[in-house]
């Protein structure tokens, strides 16, 4: 259900609940509102409505007697007539069950209430993993749209690779990271997520079983899911994923690749050493097991650079490759690539042109100026700078007030620290509980089912005095609230 922004007239002559009762029965006689949808709950409507919850009951048991809705105890209060319905012989199509029925899998509840959450501008958001608008080059992003002599700006589609233009600067972009990649070799696509929806959809059988780190940002994503694969867990340790177990793990359960985030992973900031990428190359190699690597944090270290991806030393097109924009240059921009095998490639670049004709050719642009100008590279230093300012600053923060209720380890670059709490407190209680006090967080559940001792914190998005704000409140939110 989606957020009700109309408020009824405190000073009108009509009176509150006419009023309330006349916008309900819109939505429903409008189509807005379908035979199943379930009415929120009259607590909420007060709140949202700012009334008292007896006017609301008002309006409801109106539209009840209008035949346009109904309440059972347990399951709530549903739309069971409208206009059609009302008018017609025949029944109007039954929405609900087409949703239910469609073959992306939903979020899992929490993800859908962080993302509603998300989008209320007084939210302390203090796992959000994307960059604060504050850090985002708007004004520079302007400048590199306005059209020069010595490009031509194309508005039409694009070839199915993307612009070659683009792909040369990229290819010659990823040799500054030890990858040789043709610009046949790459395909340019809209951010990370639509490179795994084509690489579940292009090159899998339905039923594979993926390998992924646990925990992991692919429990947070129902795009392997939906397409009918099964996710598998290979545990952590601080220098990432454990090669000694993929073998075993891959012809048990006949795994189809292995997915992994090697640099600054998401949820737990992990930076994979250089030996265990080389152990996990081998490993995978010997197996047969191809790799998708995830490297869409690879630019954003603070100290030292770290190693090179696990592409720079794959000598049999064993990996695919994707990097990406959008936690670095901008998340609106929806412009990442995938680096593989040309047979790969060109299938997905196939699938891709199928479903979307191509990734925005005024995004593929600003992405090739930004990259073949310079003009990144010095932004990306001021980020850094910036992000390990904001990590420094976080540490500290958690350094004085939950020193005896955490554990945790100090990122060497990306979004994360992964926090865990030591306190018995659940938090799926923990996230509820702040949620209400205005504070979001991204509870261990998300990356994975088991978890309900850790937090993912992110300090790129929240401003400095949101940060101490929601992290001081929810220190003490932990010590003084009973939530095992």
């Amino acid at each position: 259900m989606s957020e009700l922004d109309w408020k009824p007239e405190k000073n009108s002559f009509v009176p509150l609940h006419q009023q309330i009762y006349d916008f309900l029965k819109n939505k429903i006689m409008n189509g807005e509102w379908t035979i199943g949808t379930k009415i929120p709950p009259q607590r909420n409507l007060a709140k949202r409505f700012q009334v008292n919850r007896s006017t609301i009951v008002t309006a409801l048991e109106e539209l009840a007697a209008d035949g346009l809705i109904e309440s059972k105890v347990g399951s709530g209060t549903r739309v069971i007539n409208n206009t059609w319905s009302l008018l017609a012989s025949t029944p109007p199509p039954d929405w609900i069950s087409y949703v239910k029925s469609g073959i992306h899998k939903p979020n899992i509840t929490i993800i859908q209430e962080i993302n509603k959450a998300e989008a209320d501008p007084a939210m302390i958001r203090l796992g959000t993993g994307e960059l604060s608008p504050d850090l985002l080059p708007s004004k520079k992003m302007g400048q590199i749209l306005q059209k020069d002599t010595e490009q031509s700006l194309s508005l039409g589609y694009m070839e199915s690779k993307g612009s070659l233009s683009l792909r040369k600067t990229v290819s010659a972009y990823l040799r500054t990271k030890g990858i040789e990649a043709s610009p046949e070799s790459i395909l340019i696509v809209s951010g990370g997520l639509q490179a795994l929806q084509l690489i579940s959809i292009g090159v899998l059988k339905r039923g594979s079983t993926i390998l992924h780190e646990s925990p992991s940002y692919l429990n947070s994503v129902h795009v392997f899911q939906s397409a009918g694969m099964n996710l598998l867990g290979i545990p952590l340790d601080k220098e990432g994923i454990k090669s000694d177990s993929i073998g075993r793990m891959k012809r048990q359960h006949h795994a189809a690749l292995l997915y992994t985030i090697p640099t600054f992973h998401n949820p737990t900031g992990t930076l994979m050493p250089e030996k265990r990428r080389l152990e996990l190359i081998k490993v995978c190699q010997r197996e047969s097991l191809p790799i998708i690597e995830d490297d869409v944090y690879g630019d954003l270290w603070f100290e030292n650079p770290p190693p090179n991806p696990l592409k720079a030393n794959d000598t049999q097109g064993n990996v695919l490759y994707i990097g990406s924009m959008s936690k670095t240059l901008s998340p609106g921009l929806r412009i990442g690539w995938i680096v593989g095998p040309e047979p790969v490639i060109e299938r997905l670049a196939d699938i891709k042109m199928q479903t979307d004709y191509g990734s925005s050719s005024l995004s593929q642009y600003a992405v090739d100026k930004w990259l073949s100008s310079g003009m990144y590279e010095g932004f990306l230093k001021e980020t850094k700078e910036e992000l390990r300012f904001r990590r420094d600053f976080t540490i500290q923060i958690l350094e004085k007030y939950f020193s005896e209720i955490a554990t945790w380890n100090t990122p060497k670059g990306g979004f994360y620290i992964w926090l865990k709490l030591l306190t018995g407190v659940s938090t799926r209680k923990l996230f509820n509980a702040a949620l209400r006090e205005g504070i979001l967080l991204n509870p261990g559940s998300v990356y994975d089912n088991n978890d309900d001792q850790h937090l993912r914190i992110s300090y790129s998005y929240a401003s400095m005095d949101q940060l101490e704000e929601g992290l001081v409140y929810l220190a003490q939110l932990i010590k003084n609230s009973p939530m095992n």
